[in-house]
């Protein structure tokens, strides 16, 4: 289980208010505070350009992360508001929230799909189409997976693999509250190709038999 959680590296913070602030982000970090989970709030800074780099990297407001701080014990957190220049849209500010394991957290967790080899409609040549390459559960931050596991076993071309195929952790629910489609296996081009001259050819027949 989550044994991938990425590390986020801070320094705690001596001085708070405004003008400390502005000092922070004039020596290329960004000011910021760890609340929740029981425990005081610990200001940090991070910087600049490590930041930066991980929001350009998509999903940082539902990336669960493992905290360092030098002289605090790791914690798990998440982003919960990150605060930018109106001007320039850079961060100015970060907002992180300490977990405890029984917390809920939404997150996106990616979907891996495995035994392609004893799929039926793989080896006549079908293809495997993904729809969805990660799934946002709420999942409890105690348990959470690495990936969503799919297992083609015994699938054939036309079968489609639904969310309610794959086994959940013990807590864990989709957001998205319906049986949405996670791939597909489709028949090969030649194939369609094949079934679509067939059909284009009975609809001559047909029209000319009328």
């Amino acid at each position: 289980m989550a044994g991938q959680i990425p590390d986020l590296i801070a320094a705690e913070r001596t001085g708070t208010g405004k003008g400390a602030a502005r000092q922070a982000r004039r020596d290329g970090v960004v000011p910021g505070i760890v609340y929740g989970g029981g425990s005081d709030p610990l200001a940090i800074q991070i910087p600049f350009n490590v930041l930066l780099k991980k929001l350009k990297e998509g999903r940082f407001l539902s990336t669960l992360f493992n905290l360092k701080v030098e002289g605090q014990e790791d914690v798990r957190v998440i982003c919960r508001g990150v605060q930018r220049d109106v001007v320039k849209d850079l961060p100015t500010h970060i907002d992180l929230m300490r977990l405890r394991r029984t917390s809920k957290v939404k997150l996106f967790i990616p979907v891996e799909f495995v035994n392609e080899e004893e799929a039926p409609g793989i080896k006549k040549g079908g293809v495997l189409t993904v729809v969805r390459n990660e799934v946002e559960l709420l999942v409890t931050a105690g348990d959470i997976p690495d990936v969503l596991t799919v297992d083609m076993t015994g699938l054939d071309v036309g079968d489609t693999i639904n969310i309610s195929a794959i086994t959940l952790p013990a807590g864990a629910k989709s957001v998205i509250d319906r049986d949405f489609v996670i791939g597909n296996i489709s028949a090969p081009s030649g194939l369609r190709s094949s079934e679509n001259e067939e059909g284009e050819e009975v609809a001559e027949e047909a029209a000319a038999e009328e």
